[in-house]
């Protein structure tokens, strides 16, 4: 064998090798990785635009860890305090379902908020998903007299990090319909 044949097989081998990695072992260096379980219950949300005064929504994620490395087959592992995860902030983009997504014309504007919650194991937290002031702004204030509904999708993202320092994040979806409801 020649030294080039060599050097090419040990190249095949290494890219067989990473491929077999995975996604799941990729997604940042904590041993752990954050789970939304649900955002909501699941069910899209109906954002009243007018309610009597201008009010934002809050909605309650649950959340989970999942370790990388689940133990030995018989011998579950569970995450420790070092693999616990501090969410300490998230961001909220919305998408309007016939596409058109100009922000503060066809959609609210995105926006990143502080939201403090250490998973153990799983968790939950409740946290604002439409600020008020997006209801007294385009495109949502119209709604408040043209009876209009909009229909969105808000990708929610949570950032955060486990207790050695590793960033951890987790993203979710949930429908918004924005209109002026019956009160």
């Amino acid at each position: 064998m020649t030294a080039k044949f060599v050097k090419l097989l040990l190249v095949v081998a290494l890219v067989a090798l990473s491929s077999a990695c995975g996604e799941f072992t990729r997604e940042g260096r904590a041993p752990v990785i954050l789970v939304v379980d649900s955002l909501n219950d699941g069910g899209t949300l109906l954002s009243d635009v007018l309610t009597g005064s201008i009010v934002n929504d809050m909605v309650k994620v649950e959340l989970r860890l999942v370790l990388k490395d689940p133990g030995a087959p018989g011998v579950a592992s569970s995450p420790s305090a070092l693999n616990a995860v501090t969410v300490t902030r998230y961001r909220v983009e919305y998408r309007r379902t016939d596409g058109r997504n100009v922000q503060g014309t066809d959609v609210p504007y995105a926006f990143d908020s502080g939201l403090t919650v250490t998973i153990q194991e799983s968790g939950d937290a409740t946290f604002q998903i439409v600020r008020h002031t997006a209801k007294a702004e385009a495109p949502l204030k119209a709604l408040a007299t043209n009876g209009e509904i909009i229909s969105t999708i808000a990708y929610v993202t949570f950032y955060g990090h486990d207790q050695a320092g590793n960033d951890v994040s987790a993203s979710a979806s949930i429908g918004i319909d924005f209109g002026n409801f019956a009160d």
